[in-house]
């Protein structure tokens, strides 16, 4: 009999295995069902020089580059959709202190599945006349060899580390996602595919045989798992599809701590440093409030 290792680690522990430069993808879509916990306790540990590689970013890294975390961003777009910009990160970038790469959505997408593929590069062929190609040098022209057509060569997203967050997964690591999908789980399995190092947290750990019963939806199989974290709540202020929805006040209440570094270090006070540790900062939240955004999915 094979003996299986459980992968389950704490919150802090897992964040631990991310060390400052690292290249990494953040997964979620836009303001949907980012690893915000993950992001805090990013904070909390007081990483710097990260490099975020993604597709449609969000808060998770405005709330980054508000704590002088970040080096460098590859995307297509940063910010919170009917809430505005990101104003953390469009002030660094300004600044000069946040480098922004900048792909177009459907090509930064590509980017991870070159990755996935094992891919040196993404041929494009639509570029022609973008302004992304005059601004961003990693992008090469070339002629294709077989047609003599002009073409692109775009580099593969090649993550370091993917961090996605989930609704249930087991100790082991295999993680479940729904069948009913929009593009953040199906982003989320992308990023899963495309590097060797994938950290989870998940809504909650149920057993193997729980996996075992709904095995078709097991996308991110436990021997592409480093390890997973349990984190209830773990993508809040974002929602996760069938589980809650958006806290639109505390989205709110972020937009407007964010207009200024001063009010910004005042909110990461209360909401991160000032809190020891995830469950603190949903006790801060309070059962109530959190019982409101409850939805009457199952998830799956």
């Amino acid at each position: 009999m094979v003996l299986r290792k459980s992968k389950q680690v704490s919150l802090a522990d897992a964040v631990g295995r991310v060390g400052d430069g690292a290249r990494i993808a953040l997964g979620g879509f836009s303001v949907y069902q980012r690893p915000m916990a993950f992001v805090r306790e990013l904070i909390r540990q007081n990483r710097r020089d990260l490099t975020v590689v993604g597709v449609v970013n969000g808060p998770e890294v405005d709330m980054l580059a508000g704590s002088n975390a970040l080096k460098c961003v590859e995307s297509s777009y940063v910010g919170l959709e009917k809430f505005g910009l990101a104003p953390n990160f469009r002030r660094r970038v300004q600044e000069g202190k946040l480098e922004m790469v900048d792909y177009p959505e459907l090509m930064s997408w590509d980017r991870f599945r070159a990755s996935e593929q094992a891919q040196t590069f993404l041929p494009v062929s639509f570029l022609g006349g973008s302004d992304v190609v005059q601004r961003n040098p990693k992008i090469k022209e070339f002629d294709c060899p077989l047609t003599g057509r002009r073409l692109w060569a775009v580099p593969p997203a090649d993550p370091e580390i993917a961090i996605i967050h989930a609704i249930m997964g087991d100790e082991y690591g295999n993680v479940l996602v729904p069948r009913r999908r929009l593009l953040p789980q199906s982003l989320d399995i992308t990023l899963a595919r495309s590097c060797d190092r994938i950290i989870v947290t998940v809504e909650r750990i149920v057993s193997n045989d729980e996996v075992r019963r709904q095995a078709e939806l097991n996308q991110v199989p436990s021997y592409r798992v480093e390890c997973i974290a349990e984190a209830p709540w773990g993508a809040h202020p974002c929602p996760v599809l069938g589980i809650s929805r958006i806290d639109e006040s505390a989205f709110e209440e972020y937009v407007r701590a964010a207009k200024t570094d001063e009010s910004f270090a005042k909110y990461l006070d209360a909401t991160v440093h000032g809190l020891s540790d995830h469950d603190a900062y949903l006790e801060n939240l309070g059962v109530a409030r959190l019982a409101a955004l409850q939805t009457t999915g199952v998830g799956t």
